[in-house]
């Protein structure tokens, strides 16, 4: 017994090194290739995806209750191994210094159509690998709903060879692919699993799990928690408004709503707790704050760079983040504005004085912060590409990490880093003086020239651009001189880990989800689908808004909402354009349903880890967080049918300041309808006929029918919810003055 006990622990310790290794070996490797692009595109998602699947299989156990049976820990090697080889071989079958393996002397990508057996074959144990990987980080749903979209390709085409029964209409009957057809689109070629989900989680989103990591290594997300309770601390039900604040800082950055509500709850629900809050309110604060981070710019996490990707015609950066900033705004002041009128109503206390001496903002952290996100804001401004962008910001923050006095780091090892970093920017700059001296894979890594070519004149652009690529030739000198300092590696190593961690669930689902891209796209079954839609709700948008929202919160449930962006975008992106709906505003609103499904009892993945660490009731502390969140689940209508609300001009139309004004103002008096009517509280205690004229003054506020019919009948129509919320106003104002109520406790 002694002995087996003995084997198991080397085993597992064996294992966290492999995970370590493995862990630095993706993040670096996409670091670098981003950058680089040294590898064929299919190779280099073969390598990322290879990568991420063998540290799913090592790090999910085929199931809880036996994650530490001998033979279960011997089947996860097993299968980490068979996927390091299946994607492997696409490597080896793809890249050209490995051509004398090629079949026939043609490449994987130039025998569609003629594979050999050993593609096949590879290619069945290839997406059983994705299919299980993805059960194992993220459930059932997505790998269940890649093999309905398999089966019904398949049965198509059997219907059509062997004369069985076909599928009648809504269905979406077509040709059908045979069992090759279907490998070759899934695992061999690059529609399927490494195709543009797998494409826009390498290019993107990893790159912004690295860049969480390495801000939260840096100090900088204790600045947020902090910088957010001296705002706030003082105000009456401060601590809640404090999660508001952080959550939608920190959300921005991590772009994972579970993630940010764990971060930040850990520190804002006992303060919460402390202010007289209830365990279930305090949590469901937590979530709905969580929830809406990724909807925030200027980074908005991984949303607003699968948009660059998947909105057609395509947008930039900036027009996406101008579209996201006001209803951002709105969803944030929704919230604390409930949080405050709740507070009032519940007599929530302040943070007291020593609470907030102890709160002293740092200097340094706060210069890390805001360094890293202008650098990120600068670059992209400036036209750069956002995987450059985000790689320049993170060689600033590992810079001043080298100055960070909190690092348990000797101050030689500091001044080493520091020097080092510093030196090969130098010698690299000096590369662009010896242009003709090098060839071959070192022009990789030559400096660019500061004087325009054109004019022979010098270039302000050319020259930040020369200044960017020396960065990020010394972020990689700096990350590698800290994996070799004994002082650096401990930290370097854990932020690595973590980012692959926090990320590999994300990437075998990008790899499911691209099964199931890839079928979609070779059998043109997302138009079918789009036109069954369309002719069911004929040309009522509203009803194709609706049913879009319940497939997104049905979907989201159970899935990132990254990954249910991605599916939703592919499937129904087409049918709102369709429908008159400019194309950015579409993406939008899938893309906010998308987060609201973390908040959506009753699986409300926010809402439970907020609870967990709340210690409160999980189905009502979900449904807190989705009350507490109900605004969000308005916006999406309102710039659908407002869309200057995201400073964009309506079809056919042109952009005015009226209407932006009249959009913004209608959406802010609604919501302080709507969060007057939810807290109960304005002046004073509110009576339900009070609360039901906010409830209907919200509504003619911020629901469409505003914006049905003519232009006059809108503006009539939010006319009178003004004036009924004004009317709910002045009688509170008047009762409030000649009345002297008691705190009363209730719950949202």
């Amino acid at each position: 017994m002694t002995s087996d006990v003995a084997e198991l622990s080397r085993f597992d310790s064996i294992k966290k090194s492999v995970v370590s290794a493995l862990g630095i070996a993706l993040c670096l490797f996409t670091l670098f290739e981003v950058n680089y692009n040294t590898l064929q595109p299919q190779s280099s998602l073969a390598i990322f995806v290879g990568l991420g699947l063998v540290l799913c299989y090592l790090t999910f156990p085929v199931a809880k209750c036996c994650a530490n049976h001998p033979v279960s820990k011997s089947v996860d090697v097993i299968l980490a191994v068979l996927s390091a080889l299946t994607c492997l071989y696409v490597v080896v079958q793809t890249e050209p210094i490995f051509e004398w393996t090629w079949a026939d002397g043609f490449s994987l990508g130039n025998r569609a159509g003629s594979e050999t057996g050993l593609d096949y074959f590879v290619g069945v144990v290839g997406v059983l690998l994705v299919l299980e990987s993805t059960r194992r980080s993220i459930g059932l749903i997505v790998p269940l709903l890649a093999l309905t979209f398999m089966a019904h390709s398949f049965y198509c085409h059997l219907s059509l060879e062997q004369d069985l029964p076909m599928l009648p209409d809504w269905m979406l009957p077509h040709a059908g692919q045979n069992t090759k057809d279907l490998v070759s689109t899934t695992f061999l070629q690059s529609l399927g699993v490494f195709g543009a989900a797998a494409s826009v989680m390498f290019k993107y989103v990893f790159l912004f799990v690295v860049f969480g990591s390495f801000l939260e290594m840096s100090g900088a997300t204790k600045f947020i928690i902090d910088f957010a309770t001296k705002t706030f601390g003082r105000i009456q039900g401060g601590p809640a408004m404090v999660s508001v604040m952080a959550s939608g800082l920190m959300g921005s950055l991590s772009g994972s709503a579970v993630a940010n509500a764990v971060t930040t709850g850990t520190f804002t629900i006992p303060m919460m707790r402390a202010a007289k809050f209830p365990k279930h309110i305090a949590g469901g604060i937590t979530a709905a704050a969580a929830s809406g981070g990724a909807l925030v710019p200027p980074v908005m996490g991984a949303g607003a760079y699968m948009m660059l990707e998947l909105v057609q015609p395509q947008v930039t950066f900036l027009t996406i983040m101008k579209a996201a900033m006001i209803p951002a705004i709105l969803y944030y002041f929704s919230i604390l504005a409930l949080v405050f009128l709740y507070s009032r109503r519940l007599g929530a206390s302040r943070l007291s004085a020593s609470e907030l001496a102890d709160k002293k903002l740092s200097g340094f952290e706060a210069l890390v912060f805001f360094s890293a996100l202008g650098v990120l804001i600068g670059l992209l401004i400036l036209g750069f590409s956002p995987f450059r962008s985000v790689t320049g910001s993170l060689a600033v923050i590992l810079f001043l990490a080298t100055r960070n006095k909190r690092l348990e780091i000797s101050d030689a090892a500091r001044n080493r880093a520091m020097f080092g970093f510093i030196g090969i920017m130098v010698l690299h700059q000096l590369t662009s003086l010896s242009t003709d001296s090098i060839t071959g894979f070192g022009q990789l890594f030559v400096a660019s020239s500061w004087i325009d070519p054109r004019t022979e004149s010098f270039s302000i652009l050319l020259a930040i651009g020369s200044l960017l690529e020396s960065a990020i030739v010394g972020m990689f000198g700096l990350l590698l001189f800290c994996l070799r300092d004994p002082n650096w590696r401990p930290q370097v190593v854990l932020a690595f880990t973590k980012s692959a961690k926090n990320g590999v669930a994300l990437v075998a689902a990008s790899a499911c989800v691209g099964i199931i891209i890839g079928i979609v796209q070779q059998t043109g079954i997302a138009n079918d689908f789009s036109s069954e839609i369309k002719q069911v709700v004929e040309t009522n948008l509203f009803l194709a808004l609706l049913g879009i929202m319940v497939c997104s919160l049905v979907l989201g449930m159970g899935v990132p909402s990254v990954v249910c962006y991605l599916l939703m975008a592919t499937l129904m992106g087409s049918v709102l354009g369709e429908l008159g709906v400019l194309p950015l505003v579409a993406h939008l609103f899938i893309f906010y349903f998308g987060m609201m499904s973390m908040v959506t009892p009753p699986v409300a993945l926010a809402g439970y880890a907020s609870a967990s660490i709340a210690e409160a009731p999980i189905m009502k502390t979900s449904v807190a967080a989705f009350r507490f969140s109900l605004v969000g689940f308005t916006l999406p209508f309102m710039f659908v049918y407002r869309p200057a609300l995201c400073l964009l001009a309506p079809e056919g139309g042109e952009l005015t300041w009226f209407a932006v004004v009249h959009a913004v103002l209608a959406a802010l008096i609604g919501i302080m309808a709507l969060a007057s009517g939810l807290a109960g509280y304005a002046k004073h205690h509110l009576g339900w006929l009070s609360r039901a004229v906010l409830f209907l003054s919200a509504a003619l506020l911020l629901a469409p029918i505003s914006k049905i019919g003519q232009q006059n009948v809108g503006i009539a129509v939010d006319v009178i919810g003004g004036l009924l919320f004004l009317g709910v106003a002045l009688y509170s104002h008047m009762k409030s003055g000649s009345s002297d109520e008691g705190v009363e406790t209730v719950t949202v």
